[in-house]
């Protein structure tokens, strides 16, 4: 090769890395997004994640990369909280009821039977009421996203079936670490015991409590079918997960990469709902099917445990105002007289 060739050939090589596009190629480094969750990857709960990763990653480029991290490796929410509000880890998702001890407004969903269906839940959690009560974990150093549907919670246990309120007498029953449920429970006869739900299959295995309430889909996604026998249908709680992001770091994000997130949310949020309801139409059935013995609790067995709770309302009413609480039976009813 002749020296003037040569030299082209250099000359060409040093315009190219001198070029913006290379000298970005070169320091470019992805935004690691480190976001946590409790159930298991092929959950409804791994799928939407997985699914907000895939978003943020298009809609960024690739410049913002999101790391799932299943199975409570993180820890329970409890502790996964707190390390988004010290900034030392970026996004959860997780129980509005674990909240409950850093922004009480969030006992609001808490409220045994207050949604008679989804259609109501996600009315009130996307509209005004959903996003105050949201709003307020911003001064606790989170924020709030979305909610995504958790679904109606069940009761399930390895000692009998609940047909009626005394069946619930004396079953050492595991609750969220909440003092709403703690005091439901408690109040329907149980022996309510709080226990992170990282160290609840164990629990139950080992018999150190005989039952728990969740969700159909959790209970199929945990195979907690391997540690229960009976499952008492009775839709006590509409029970949401949150998608929340630590302030310290969200505030350091540009407008655009801001963006970037709360439209793969809304993305992940639509989808997750989706999902989540057709997994538990069809979660039910392959309970039964894998042995589960399944009833439904009867109206009016129900509605006197419905009655028996009026205390545990008037108290949740009290804890997270009663501005807010008046607000949501007024939107609740304005809601059901619509129909």
């Amino acid at each position: 090769m002749n020296l003037f060739r040569r030299s082209l050939i250099a000359a060409a090589a040093t315009a190219v890395l001198a070029s913006p596009f290379a000298a970005q190629a070169q320091d470019f480094k992805p935004r690691m997004i480190r976001f946590g969750y409790g159930l298991n990857e092929q959950s409804n709960q791994g799928r939407a994640v997985k699914l907000f990763a895939d978003a943020v990653e298009k809609a960024s480029g690739g410049k913002m990369k999101v790391r799932a991290i299943g199975a409570a490796a993180l820890g329970p929410d409890t502790q996964m909280q707190q390390a988004l509000i010290g900034g030392a880890q970026e996004m959860m998702v997780g129980s509005t009821a674990t909240l409950v001890g850093i922004s009480k407004e969030m006992a609001l969903w808490d409220t045994p039977f207050l949604f008679n269906n989804a259609k109501e839940a996600d009315t009130i959690l996307d509209g005004p009421i959903g996003q105050k009560v949201m709003a307020k974990l911003n001064e606790k150093g989170l924020v709030g996203l979305v909610y995504w549907e958790n679904g109606f919670r069940n009761l399930t246990n390895s000692k009998r079936a609940v047909n009626k309120l005394e069946d619930l007498d004396g079953v050492k029953l595991r609750v969220m670490q909440n003092n709403v449920y703690l005091d439901s429970f408690k109040t329907l006869g149980a022996n309510a015991v709080p226990l992170p739900f990282s160290e609840l299959f164990s629990a139950l295995e080992t018999k150190t409590v005989d039952g728990q309430e969740n969700p159909y889909n959790t209970i199929l996604s945990s195979k907690f079918y391997e540690v229960q026998k009976y499952l008492s249908i009775t839709n006590h709680v509409y029970s949401p997960w949150i998608v929340t992001v630590s302030k310290k770091w969200w505030d350091g994000l540009t407008a655009a990469e801001q963006k970037v997130l709360m439209d793969a949310a809304r993305l992940s949020r639509d989808f997750e709902r989706k999902d989540t309801r057709e997994e538990a139409g069809r979660a039910l059935g392959d309970l039964k099917a894998k042995g589960m013995l399944i009833n439904e609790v009867p109206v009016a067995e129900v509605n006197r445990m419905r009655d028996k709770l009026t205390r545990v309302n008037a108290s949740i009413g009290a804890n997270v105002g009663m501005e807010l609480w008046t607000e949501t039976q007024t939107a609740l009813v304005k809601l059901r007289g619509a129909k």
